[in-house]
């Protein structure tokens, strides 16, 4: 069953006047319960796939459906609770707050839904488990190392328990074996808890982690 449909997805940009067009008639699906690596080369369109699945950025033509919904269509205010209940992202970058622990930062999410206080420490302390993060709730991002800050992210982009996970070179600043801890989680993700998941990744070696390859080049997708 197709999870994420892209149907005839059209993107275009301007740039200094002129029309840059990233996707021209895309079609696409995604499997529930899937794990997809996308590769391909800087300026291909990946992120802004995923930005486009994300509801983050919209389709100049085109029709981008999750779940059911057409997330292309939606409303800025129906978009943002959307979001908040079905999508994971995590970032390269990670986009953890510095100021807030590990805890506050994966219960940031949780603050947009209606949930209990009491319902959002039960939450917090499930992903943090799940990331092998429960020992580090207390610590600053600063007192975190980068596979520990990534591991953070992907708490925090699971707390809510969404119905996809996206991530955007999700090992690009890690060692090898916080990145080999970091796939190894998503796969556990996808393996036992069913969580879909695409992944935008430089890294022939976590793409390797995915059960499906695509290369995206010039807005072309080929398996």
């Amino acid at each position: 069953m197709a999870l994420v449909e892209l149907e005839n997805l059209t993107k275009a940009f301007s740039r200094d006047s002129q029309p840059i067009v990233v996707f021209d008639g895309l079609n696409l699906e995604f499997a529930e319960g899937s794990f997809t690596a996308l590769m391909g080369p800087s300026g291909s369109g990946k992120s802004t796939l995923l930005n486009l699945i994300a509801g983050l950025d919209r389709p100049t033509a085109g029709t981008v459906r999750v779940a059911g919904a057409e997330v292309s269509a939606m409303s800025p205010g129906a978009l943002a609770d959307w979001r908040a209940r079905h999508v994971g992202f995590v970032f390269q970058s990670y986009n953890l707050l510095p100021v807030l622990t590990a805890y506050q930062n994966v219960e940031l999410p949780l603050l947009l839904t209606r949930l209990s206080a009491a319902e959002r420490r039960e939450h917090v302390a499930t992903a943090l488990s799940v990331v092998g993060l429960s020992d580090r709730a207390e610590h600053l991002p600063r007192q975190l190392s980068g596979g520990q800050e990534q591991r953070a992210a992907i708490a925090r982009a699971i707390v809510s328990d969404p119905t996809i996970i996206l991530l955007d070179e999700p090992t690009g600043q890690l060692d090898a074996k916080s990145a080999a801890d970091v796939l190894a989680l998503l796969q556990r993700l996808n393996a036992e808890f069913h969580k879909t998941i695409l992944m935008v990744t430089h890294d022939p070696h976590a793409a390797q982690a995915a059960r499906t390859l695509l290369h995206l080049d010039k807005g072309v997708l080929t398996a």
